[in-house]
């Protein structure tokens, strides 16, 4: 193997990234084309809304929702067996039907408004009709779990005055429960799908140009370089690499899809078994949910929930994302260790800072994002910025390769410079003629045609992308609409308060369980929505800071991805390791173990997420979730310095124990507990350590 050791991610990689569990044609010729087509236009509409907001929020909202059924109803047939190559006309039928309806709100505005609460007939049967529409595209992109929770809460809606009187409500008519899901800005067009077609959609775009530009590859090649020769270090290159693309897709099976496609098959061939190959990249995958900046898109309708900064929610997940590949990172090493697994040849990994110095332009638009980002920009402006820069980028390097000339080359990208900066004074406008000047001249140049078919894979991947987080994010509305209309999440903040008030632990516990219930089979976004609406006010009340009670819920959201019998992260990583999901599950639950306990901490202590205390608390919690950490991968795996017998194991988990629970003594117990395990194992494997078993033999 040479130093280009990474290979480009296959196009249906990218393509399926956040297509977490539904069936997609395969098309050619002109069906391919009408698909383009609408997923250009799609993201036309959506870069349109974001440079001038032409539209009220109601219209914006409904016409993206529009967008996306069309794409579903497009691109994914009515069922797996269905005949994969054509579009038959009854779905052809139907995206255009949805689409059609989606014009209601906007041709309609001023007549809505003025019977509003006084539906038409018309009105209910478009709603109902829409509504319709909503779960069938569901049901086709994300399967059949999402769908069925959301008929049970419509069901409640309906019926609900039938139940017993502890979770009944008083009733409501048909007209209420159609306009509060379809009329209103509570139901199908509430928060989530605002925050999907404003911020959500913008840095899916971003995330699709960078990758189309060679992003994967080269944090592939970053990680390669730095850790590659080290212990484990194909298992380390998954971690870092997918903790890095997580920073840009916040998709977790986003990113076993694509970055997978490299990490997977590297393991494999240096001696990691499938199972645990696939088990690592789904562990390091789903961490991109929480890995600042971009995170995943919970954490845009987190900021929108609770009406606090984006960068707030940023503060508060920074610690434990770090903490959480933290526990990737050292696990790996510690089964390196066990398993007496070694790295690549020194001189078959690439060299970092070259691969940094030939594709540095990449990082630009990063480091702007998360520059605008902690600076006070909004989510809405930063992710414009970064977009536009991006492009631009992408644009005049397929320009700038036509100058030989170092001199003409600097001129040239010092205009484009003084023209992106532009933006912030003058607005959307220069960047908009600076775009099309650069387009119509690659249009001209030689070799300005790949680049152009780059800006053109780009728009249409981000679209196709956006599917299923929309999706998802309209059809939860009717789980909010639901519970807004008939209060029924105080049942539930009612029965967690009442067992709070005798442990806050069963509380937390309780929630957490309810998490990775819900997250067997619908994803992270819903997965927050419903347990966000029914614990997290509960948690408030019993003295848990807003913010950490709402990444508490949304954290073990994301660990419900890897948690069997249903774990999405664990399936896509099982297509590409060619092994059992449910091994893959439970392996990378191992894995990631000691990162269940980062939740609780915080709870107890949330100095961990910069929420109180000093720089002095947040250091001495993180210092002790530190070594809790250590010493649960020794006790997990069986190994440290050298292999733990069961009586050090034992200690480790105590010692790890005590330094979590928040109890009176409890860390001067842990500090002690650690101390001795430590000075026992140093002893009993000092100058007497067994030699590494053999590594495996490479397939």
């Amino acid at each position: 193997m040479t130093a280009p050791v990474v290979q480009q991610v296959g196009t249906q990689a990218a393509e399926a990234a956040f297509d977490d569990t539904g069936v997609k044609r395969e098309l050619s010729g002109v069906a391919a084309k009408l698909v383009a087509g609408a997923a250009l236009a799609f993201s036309a509409y959506q870069l349109w809304i974001a440079g001038f907001s032409p539209l009220s929020s109601l219209a914006t909202r409904s016409i993206h929702v529009g967008f996306l059924l069309l794409l579903a109803f497009l691109i994914h047939p009515i069922t797996a067996k269905a005949d994969r190559h054509r579009i038959v006309w009854y779905d052809a039928l139907l995206a255009t039907l949805a689409f059609a309806l989606a014009l209601y709100h906007w041709m309609f505005e001023a007549d809505l408004i003025q019977r509003s609460g006084d539906p038409s007939v018309a009105d209910l049967v478009v709603g109902i009709v829409v509504i319709v529409l909503v779960f069938e595209g569901a049901r086709r992109v994300l399967g059949l779990a999402l769908p069925i929770i959301c008929a049970t809460f419509l069901a409640y809606g309906l019926l609900g005055q039938y139940l017993p009187a502890v979770i009944a409500h008083r009733g409501y008519g048909f007209d209420q429960i159609v306009g509060a899901l379809y009329l209103g800005t509570e139901g199908l067009y509430g928060i989530p799908t605002l925050v999907s077609a404003t911020y959500i959609f913008l840095f899916i775009l971003f995330g699709s140009f960078l990758e189309h530009a060679g992003m994967i590859n080269l944090f592939n090649n970053i990680a390669l370089g730095f850790v590659g020769h080290a212990r484990g270090g194909p298992a380390k290159v998954a971690v870092i690499s997918s903790g890095m693309m997580g920073m840009i897709s916040g998709s977790g099976v986003a990113n076993v899809l694509t970055v997978g496609q490299f990490t997977i098959p590297l393991m494999k061939r240096f001696g990691y078994t499938s199972v645990f190959a696939g088990a690592v990249e789904a562990t390091s995958s789903m961490g991109g949910q929480i890995m600042p900046p971009v995170m995943g898109a919970v954490a845009f309708i987190m900021a929108e929930t609770l009406n606090v900064p984006y960068l707030a929610i940023v503060k508060a997940a920074v610690i434990p994302a770090i903490l959480y590949y933290a526990t990737a990172f050292w696990m790996v090493h510690l089964e390196a260790g066990r398993a007496g697994l070694i790295g690549l040849p020194k001189s078959e990994c690439p060299n970092p800072w070259e691969a940094i110095r030939r594709k540095w332009y990449l990082l630009l638009p990063l480091a702007v994002l998360v520059f605008m980002l902690f600076d006070g920009f909004t989510p809405m402006f930063s992710g414009i910025v970064g977009l536009a820069l991006t492009a631009v980028l992408i644009l005049g390097v397929g320009i700038a390769a036509g100058f030989r000339s170092m001199p003409f080359r600097i001129v040239f990208w010092v205009i484009l410079g003084f023209g992106t900066a532009s933006f912030f004074k003058y607005g959307i406008w220069p960047i908009i003629v600076m775009i099309s000047t650069l387009v119509a001249v690659n249009f001209v140049i030689k070799g300005g045609h790949a680049t152009l078919a780059i800006m053109r894979g780009s728009l249409v991947d981000g679209a196709k992308q956006a599917v299923a987080v929309g999706v998802a994010c309209a059809i939860v509305g009717v789980i909010i609409g639901v519970l807004t209309l008939t209060g029924a999440a105080s049942n539930f903040a009612e029965f967690v308060l009442n067992i709070g008030s005798r442990s806050l632990f069963l509380s937390l516990l309780l929630t957490m369980i309810v998490c990775l219930i819900l997250g067997m089979g619908i994803p992270t976004i819903p997965n927050y929505i419903i347990t966000s609406a029914i614990a997290a006010p509960a948690l408030l009340k019993l003295g848990v800071p807003l913010i950490v009670s709402h990444m508490f819920v949304f954290y073990f959201g994301i660990m419900a991805d890897l948690t069997p019998p249903v774990a999405l992260a664990a399936f896509a990583a099982a297509s590409i390791a060619k092994a059992s999901p449910m091994k893959i599950g439970w392996k990378a639950t191992h894995i990631a173990i000691a990162g269940f306990v980062i939740p609780y901490m915080a709870v107890y202590d949330p100095s961990l997420m910069l929420q109180t205390g000093t720089l002095i608390d947040t250091a001495y919690v993180v210092g002790k979730a530190v070594l809790a950490i250590g010493l649960w991968g020794g006790a997990a795996v069986g190994y440290l310095r050298g292999p733990l017998n069961w009586g050090e194991r034992i200690v480790a988990f105590i010692a790890a124990s005590l330094l979590v629970a928040a109890v009176p003594w409890t860390d001067e117990l842990g500090f002690v507990a650690s101390a001795l395990f430590v000075v026992w194992h140093l002893a009993r494997t000092r100058g007497r350590l067994a030699p590494a078993p053999p590594p495996a033999a490479r397939s």
